[in-house]
């Protein structure tokens, strides 16, 4: 018989049931239902309307500044919009192993010389933990360790202590003793978080929480928890490799789409010096290279992009950092416009340093780098193609020109192919293409 104290709710449509089931009898989702309490309810229900904040103008609204201090980590400040605001909560994710951990534990070291740090670890002990650190720097006394996966521990210790900032390594292994489920289920996710983004506000605490992902790639937990943070980071990039991508796919205080580029090393994970090595090497273009530059959120990153074009018996197509179906479709744009018989050839692309590319802008480069491989005849090591590609075979412009321009040039790139010139060249040599058929020139 159900416990008349306590109620089940669908997260999907707000159903409500007496008992727990496997599947919400209303709209049909699996595994939807959580745990609420009657007395919470009825603790919202008494709430004094009397009591609750008027609407206001909003020429009447009084503006607070933001204020933000860095976490000493450029591509992290990079991120973050500027660095870090107090009081904000951050949640970052990533696959296992990929430097979560690492780059918090090391952002904590270096702000505990002038600030006060809480790190709080719910699957490691303070003693691996105190290892880690000293490989990463300089340790010191402000730099606290609580090894506690009980949220009411870290609520007393964050109001008794004057901390600054406050890490949660990781927001799955934490429960609220008010709520009976297990750790990292969703309705201890969501009650934890919140306890936390109450915490943070009042006490103007900047707080970090790791979370884990699914197999899908998103953080495990309810969707709710990426919409209560401040900002929401991934991590990017394999852990067998050197380099990591932290991207923002949202931000309060500062853009989005905006990218770190991290190296792993010795002391942990630090901010890429020389990105154009990682991304391209302009000394060494073969036949089937070609650059672009493209834009993640306010930077502009010149890259490489590799083709092969091999003859098979059964043609393959593979691509690794652009769409595949966008693949497709140049392809067979060849194959019509400029009579290519990709059909019985492999096709294989890659963007070199493992970035994966979102935008049109790359199009031209892609099948320059596609022809080139095809006629095995490498392109200038000078030249750099923008421009994106219609169904129709003509090429487009692109957004933000001036910015690619720029820092095509401070890479020392001197031929510039586009759709047409734009009114500022930079002093560069800019070389119109209209359509693809007109491309075959600079081949």
């Amino acid at each position: 018989m159900a416990k008349k104290h306590i109620i089940f709710e669908c997260q999907h449509c707000g159903a409500q049931s007496p008992k727990w089931s496997g599947k919400c009898v209303n709209c049909g989702a699996w595994d939807s239902l959580i745990e609420i309490k009657q007395k919470d309810l009825e603790v919202l229900k008494n709430i004094d309307s009397s009591n609750l904040t008027k609407a206001i103008p909003i020429k009447d609204v009084e503006i607070d500044i933001v204020a933000k201090f860095s976490s000493l980590e450029k591509e992290l400040d990079i991120v973050l919009g500027g660095g870090i605001v107090k009081g904000g909560l951050y949640l970052i994710g990533g696959s296992p192993g990929v430097g979560k951990s690492t780059l918090l534990l090391k952002m904590s070291i270096n702000l505990s010389k002038k600030q006060k740090i809480l790190y709080v670890s719910g699957e490691e002990s303070a003693s691996q933990i105190r290892l880690r650190a000293q490989r990463l720097g300089d340790i010191t006394d402000n730099l606290y360790l609580l090894n506690s996966i009980s949220l009411e521990s870290i609520e007393e210790n964050l109001r008794k202590n004057n901390f600054d900032i406050c890490i949660i390594d990781s927001i799955q292994t934490i429960f609220s003793e008010n709520i009976s489920s297990a750790p990292g289920s969703v309705s201890q996710v969501r009650e934890c978080t919140f306890t936390l983004l109450r915490l943070a506000k009042e006490l103007q605490i900047s707080i970090f929480i790791i979370g884990h992902i699914t197999k899908e790639g998103s953080i495990a937990g309810p969707r709710i928890l990426e919409h209560m943070v401040d900002c929401v980071l991934y991590f990017e990039g394999d852990p067998s490799k050197e380099m990591r991508i932290l991207r923002s796919f949202k931000n309060r205080f500062g853009a989005t789409n905006e990218i770190g580029i991290f190296e792993m090393c010795e002391n942990g994970l630090v901010s890429a010096k020389n990105t154009s090595k990682i991304f391209f090497n302009k000394q060494s273009l073969m036949p089937g290279s070609a650059i672009s530059v493209i834009l993640e959120g306010s930077r502009p990153i010149v890259l490489e992009i590799q083709a092969l074009v091999s003859e098979s018996t059964f043609p393959r197509r593979s691509a690794t950092g652009f769409e595949l179906n966008r693949l497709n479709m140049l392809l067979a744009l060849l194959e019509r416009k400029l009579d290519f018989p990709f059909g019985r050839y492999d096709v294989f692309v890659n963007v070199v340093g493992g970035l994966k590319i979102n935008e049109t802008a790359t199009d031209l480069a892609l099948i320059s780098a596609i022809i080139s491989s095809f006629k095995n005849r490498p392109l200038s090591k000078d030249s750099a193609f923008i421009g994106e590609v219609s169904l129709v075979g003509d090429i487009r412009d692109v957004g933000n020109i001036d910015m690619r321009l720029k820092e095509l040039k401070s890479y020392g790139f001197s031929n510039i192919i586009l759709p047409k010139k734009p009114k500022n060249t930079y002093g560069l040599k800019i070389f119109e293409a209209p359509d693809v058929t007109k491309l075959l020139q600079w081949m």
